[in-house]
């Protein structure tokens, strides 16, 4: 008898999951957040804050780096993933963009994106439909097709990357530090392009970003970690007109950068030391 899906809950749910290195190095402590489904959701922080191994615990991508999730669990469309491998995992609908874009170099961007159909059973019809749908939303791609992959511009790169995972037919894509290495102008043109794929193809996004002033104008919601806890969450909306925000991740009404572990008023600072 096929299990039913509940609709109405969260696409993701990460509940309170603990991740260890090499068996003995903490990384993250009692993390928990959710997806909706048809959710932009934003993780922000700074460098080490424990972002990208939020979004590895989720893609199962750990255990080649000698991490594993210790504690808590973590449940997508309605089943418990974390003991799946990564691949089974895309086949269920999750596929992780990685930092650095990560292209097959030696291969042409058309190449490299039908290695995103790599899984599929669906045949040649529908794979070949899809990637007219990314080139519709990449017409640069298109342009490039017949080109090597590592001698495109990191825009195109990144590009390539989702292209790539949207020819898995995902239902969430985990993307990692999209704006990295890009001009501001491209950085603005990928979210955009994010933007029109969640709201036309109905696909999730859990996004990594360091840029927090993009990540709050499209995501719906947000969880702000340090040192591998989450600090602060909330609505995009709300996180952007905090004042703590402002300070320290917008680089507004502050002297500088510092942690919200290290400010005394700071009301919600309990969620951390409790």
């Amino acid at each position: 008898m096929l299990q039913r899906i509940d609709e109405t809950a969260p696409l993701l749910s990460v509940n309170n999951i603990e991740v260890i290195y090499n068996h003995v190095i903490l990384v993250l402590k009692g993390v928990s957040l959710s997806v909706p489904r048809g959710g932009i959701v934003a993780i922000l922080g700074a460098n080490g804050a424990g972002k990208t191994t939020t979004l590895k615990a989720v893609s199962n991508l750990l255990r080649a780096e000698r991490g594993e999730v210790t504690k808590g669990n973590i449940v997508f469309d309605g089943a418990e993933v974390q003991s799946l491998s990564a691949s089974e995992l895309v086949r269920r609908g999750c596929i992780q963009v990685m930092e650095g874009r990560h292209c097959f170099g030696h291969l042409t961007v058309e190449e490299n994106l039908l290695t995103g159909a790599y899984t599929r059973r669906d045949g040649r019809t529908a794979v070949a439909a899809d990637l007219d749908k990314v080139y519709a939303y990449f017409p640069r791609l298109k342009e490039r097709r017949r080109s090597l992959a590592g001698y495109t511009s990191g825009g195109e790169q990144q590009m390539c990357a989702i292209g790539r995972a949207l020819m898995s037919r995902p239902k969430m894509i985990l993307l990692d530090e999209p704006s990295m290495g890009l001009a501001p102008q491209l950085v603005e043109e990928i979210f955009q392009i994010v933007a029109d794929l969640n709201a036309k193809e109905g696909v999730s996004f859990l996004l990594a970003e360091q840029n927090t002033n993009i990540a709050l104008k499209y995501a719906t919601y947000g969880y702000i970690l340090e040192s591998g806890r989450v600090v602060m969450d909330g609505a995009a909306a709300d996180l952007r007109e905090n004042e703590d925000v402002k300070e320290f991740y917008l680089g507004v009404g502050g002297e500088g950068r510092r942690s919200f572990r290290n400010v005394k008023h700071y009301k919600r600072r309990k969620r951390w030391l409790a």
